[in-house]
């Protein structure tokens, strides 16, 4: 029968664990939560094994502190959907030129490929409290291309999230953590 061991209880000779066991946790007081699209992210890294076919080079140079451009080959297959259980891979290469610009209060980035897609992405902090993120993308494709504005705001205990993209896109994301207790005992 297999059985949960446990931890050796702290004593005298490591005086670590009899800090961290004598300090309670203050539930009341917890950090600002993250942002929505962060826990989605997070999520989907850990749940979503990337697996790669083929080849891919990166290179990027930097010709300043602040700007830097980059170059992306790839080279391998790509799945196609197909009406039977068998899966058709069509050998395919692309190209990608970037060019990127970061500021401790503004981050351009922009990338184009070989097929004619441009993407851009912009966050600027407009306050200490108050973030901007808009996301874009541009084909020649009709009604292929899309954009997206995001306005984060971060409180105490709190973070609320207004989305706003074209085709009728709108939606609103708040995570808040505990409300902080008052500490005054005197009573």
């Amino acid at each position: 029968m297999a059985t949960f061991i446990q931890p050796p209880p702290p004593t005298p000779a490591n005086p670590e664990a009899v800090k961290k066991a004598e300090k309670p946790v203050d539930y009341m007081d917890l950090p600002c939560p993250i942002p929505y699209e962060e826990i989605h992210r997070e999520a989907m890294m850990s749940l979503k094994a990337e697996n790669f076919e083929g080849m891919r080079i990166d290179f990027t140079k930097g010709l300043n502190q602040k700007f830097s451009l980059s170059h992306s080959i790839v080279m391998g297959p790509t799945e196609v959907p197909a009406q039977s259980a068998d899966i058709i891979k069509v050998p395919t290469a692309n190209y990608e030129f970037g060019a990127n610009f970061i500021d401790p209060r503004l981050m351009l980035f922009g990338r184009i490929l070989t097929d004619g897609r441009l993407s851009a992405r912009v966050k600027c902090d407009l306050s200490e409290n108050l973030t901007m993120k808009a996301n874009a993308q541009l084909t020649n494709e009709p009604h292929m291309s899309h954009g997206m504005f995001n306005f984060d705001y971060k409180g105490t205990d709190y973070r609320t999230q207004i989305q706003l993209g074209n085709g009728g896109l709108v939606g609103a994301s708040y995570i808040q953590g505990w409300l902080k207790a008052k500490k005054d005992t005197n009573i």
